[in-house]
């Protein structure tokens, strides 16, 4: 099958890097051995790690400085340190952090109960937001989720 050259001159802005003469790189500069001066740096001293550090399996070791974060812990701490053991370029790795975030919205919420604070649910997930920007997808979600409620206990009643 033969290509043929096609006419894309009626789209805005096509071939606007045809020019090399309009691109700011051309011609491409020749690096002399007094450009890479300034580039060479020691590395910064290691910050300590005082908390476990979840880290790409990409890198040999943590970088030099990075933020303060939240250990690991309960089972979103276990599926964490299990995405972990895959490359970032991998979907068990993603689809585990994923779940791991679900996971940990519940230990949160569950936290919360045991302390003595009844979170308000429906504000901290948008509710208000949702009822004035999008009141009709409000309601629809809210029909959806009365029937799947209604569903559920019905079946539920009917296997006792």
């Amino acid at each position: 099958m033969k290509k043929t050259q096609q006419d894309y001159s009626h789209i805005n802005g096509w071939g606007i890097d045809q020019n090399p003469l309009d691109v700011p790189a051309y011609p491409m500069k020749h690096r002399t051995e007094n450009d890479n001066k300034g580039m060479i740096w020691e590395r910064p001293a290691q910050q300590p790690e005082t908390v476990e550090i979840l880290h790409s399996n990409e890198r040999p070791n943590l970088s030099a400085v990075f933020g303060t974060p939240n250990p690991p812990s309960g089972l979103s701490g276990q599926i964490r340190r299990f995405a972990f053991r895959y490359s970032e370029s991998q979907i068990p790795h993603w689809l585990a952090l994923l779940l791991a975030d679900r996971i940990q919205m519940f230990e949160g919420i569950a936290d919360d109960l045991k302390s003595g604070h009844v979170p308000d649910l429906f504000s901290e997930l948008g509710g208000r937001s949702e009822l004035k920007h999008n009141a009709l997808g409000f309601a629809k979600k809210a029909v959806v989720s009365i029937a799947v409620v209604t569903l559920v206990v019905a079946w539920l009643r009917r296997n006792r």
